[in-house]
């Protein structure tokens, strides 16, 4: 049972609402300090947008078809899921317990390119855990680190802001913060197995609230044939 008692009000707004909308955002900014990555592709389409969310977004489908989600990032130790390709949905499911002893780096490269590829492509990205507060807010502060350029600490102020109720467990910021300090000792010249796609926010306009955002036609999501993908944490993906 979740308990209120001592908590902000924004912090239990936050923990009640199914999902936020993170990016698109001004970032990165000239004042940010940036990784060095690959150069991004060009394309004509515009980049998709990124949300963060509890588990209970993913039993909405009213909601996931008004916010145009197609892909979802399940950070989730669970043998039954709500939500899956069958649904018409681009799935990825990460394994992972939400304890300090959990070891989040091995996720994090597949995850992030994932997420920029699926982002890059112009789809609407749902990155959800059980609550929304430690797990998946943990793999989009990665995403803003490795494809953004961002500190750990922008990253985080910026996921807080758009979700108050985020708190990535002790174990997850050490290991996000030691990720952030590696690819920025290793970023002037990447092994392959590091490179990453990226995608450009740069100039758009300010996070509207989730509930200002245009339905999507028909009410309906839309419908993917691309079949979904587990990750295991062993620097690949499989389909499933």
């Amino acid at each position: 049972m979740i308990r209120f008692e001592g908590m902000a009000p924004e912090v239990m707004e936050a923990m009640c609402t199914p999902m936020h909308l993170v990016l698109p955002a001004h970032y990165p900014t000239p004042t940010s300090p940036t990784i060095p990555s690959v150069k991004p592709v060009s394309s004509t389409v515009a980049p998709g947008s990124l949300f963060l969310g509890s588990i209970s977004a993913t039993m909405d489908r009213e909601l996931l078809a008004t916010h145009h989600i197609t892909h979802v990032v399940q950070v989730l130790d669970v043998p039954w899921l709500p939500i899956s390709e069958k649904d018409g949905f681009r799935c990825l499911k990460i394994d992972i317990v939400d304890k300090p002893s959990a070891d989040l780096r091995p996720h994090l490269e597949g995850a992030c390119a994932y997420i920029a590829n699926a982002l890059h492509a112009g789809g609407n990205v749902l990155v959800h855990c059980q609550q929304g507060i430690s797990r998946s807010p943990a793999i989009v502060i990665a995403y803003l680190i490795h494809n953004l350029g961002m500190s750990y600490d922008q990253a985080h102020a910026l996921v807080k802001r758009r979700r108050p109720c985020i708190n990535p467990n002790p174990g997850f910021v050490a290991a996000l913060r030691a990720w952030e300090s590696r690819w920025r000792s290793n970023a002037p010249s990447p092994p392959p197995q590091f490179r990453r796609a990226t995608t450009s926010y740069a100039g758009m306009s300010t996070v509207e609230p989730v509930s200002t955002l245009a339905p999507a036609p028909n009410g309906h999501a839309p419908q993917m044939t691309m079949r979904g993908i587990s990750y295991g944490g062993n620097g690949g993906s499989r389909p499933y």
